[in-house]
């Protein structure tokens, strides 16, 4: 089969690469799409090594139909061949097929296309991972969620709607806020006109503060932001694309109660990605097929031109999600 493999330049190849071999507890996927994340480009520069076990290959999220099943997968699950689903993985998915564990798939929501439903198991997982398990957050609580543009926003900003949570969004510009007006959001702070730490300041002082916050920015911002939480609020760090330190007031974190969370995905256990995605078919999906979460799709490309698709995220140009077709 062929597969993007990255060149010692870090220019990308679509190139051939061994066909998986399936274990008994995994079945084979034909993959249709796959969706790009900023750990793609992470991989590709070499500071985010996929596990031991996966292919060298990026790809955390795709779509696509069985072709071959494990006896251990006919035995634990109901998956047939012919069955359209969308897996995550880690890693692999930039290629024409897949091996993937039994458990780490979903089935395709009845009301998405393929690529829609490639773009939703790393982002959903993610999200239902901070908002409900390391957020905890209930109907009523009020939600900030950092970089309102991003993939991740895109799909986390609805979900908290769709589960009667109010939400605080941050971008950079007028231009981009208009770009998310679908997503809903109940506030838009454009941050090169409004500060936000400020925008939290009025918010506590109104009786409308944070509960959780999910912040892929941290930075010197972060510091100043968590003084103006709900007491008991989670602040929840998943990335720190605006810089690795910030000055934080200690008596401010004890005082109120407020709890910092360091999360990633990539890093749970395959028994714990499992319960996610259990969760999200049981909880999420009838918000999907309700059409009240629904990824928002930026572009979508062949995957012989994945040095573009990655570009447009290198230059931050994607409001939502860029998607790889494979033929």
């Amino acid at each position: 089969m062929k597969a993007i493999l990255v060149n010692e330049d870090k220019s990308l190849r679509w190139d051939d690469v061994p066909d998986p071999v399936i274990k008994s507890d995994e079945v084979l996927v034909k993959i249709e799409a796959a969706a790009l994340n900023r750990a793609d480009l992470m991989q590709r520069e070499g500071d985010y090594p996929p596990p031991a076990g996966c292919p060298e290959w990026m790809g955390l999220e795709i779509s696509g139909e069985i072709v071959q099943i494990g006896q251990d997968a006919k035995e634990c699950s109901s998956w047939k061949l012919g069955d359209k689903v969308c897996a995550l993985l880690g890693g692999g998915g930039y290629a024409e097929y897949v091996a993937v564990k039994y458990d780490m798939l979903m089935p395709v929501p009845k009301n998405c296309s393929m690529v829609e439903a490639a773009a939703i198991p790393e982002a959903f997982a993610t999200a239902y991972l901070n908002l409900f398990i390391e957020g905890g957050i209930k109907e009523g609580n009020t939600l900030l969620m950092n970089a309102g543009a991003s993939g991740l926003a895109s799909v986390i900003i609805p979900m908290a709607k769709a589960f009667g949570v109010r939400v605080i969004t941050t971008v950079l510009t007028d231009e981009i806020a208009e770009s998310i007006k679908h997503l809903h959001a109940d506030r838009v702070v454009v941050t090169s006109k409004e500060d936000i730490a400020l925008v939290l300041k009025e918010e506590l002082e109104s009786g409308h503060s944070v509960d959780v916050a999910i912040d892929c920015l941290g930075g010197e911002i972060m510091g100043k932001c968590i003084h103006y939480l709900t007491h008991g609020a989670r602040w929840i760090m998943i990335a720190a694309l605006a810089g690795f330190k910030t000055e934080i007031d200690l008596k401010n974190i004890y005082v109120r109660n407020v709890r910092i969370i360091g999360s990633t995905l990539r890093s749970r256990t395959p028994e714990t990605k499992a319960k996610i995605l259990a969760g999200i078919v049981r909880d999420v999906y009838p918000k999907i097929e309700a059409g009240l979460v629904k990824p928002t799709i930026y572009a979508v490309l062949p995957i012989q031109e994945a040095e573009a698709a990655h570009d447009l995220l290198y230059k931050g140009k994607n409001v939502g999600k860029v998607v790889l077709t494979v033929q």
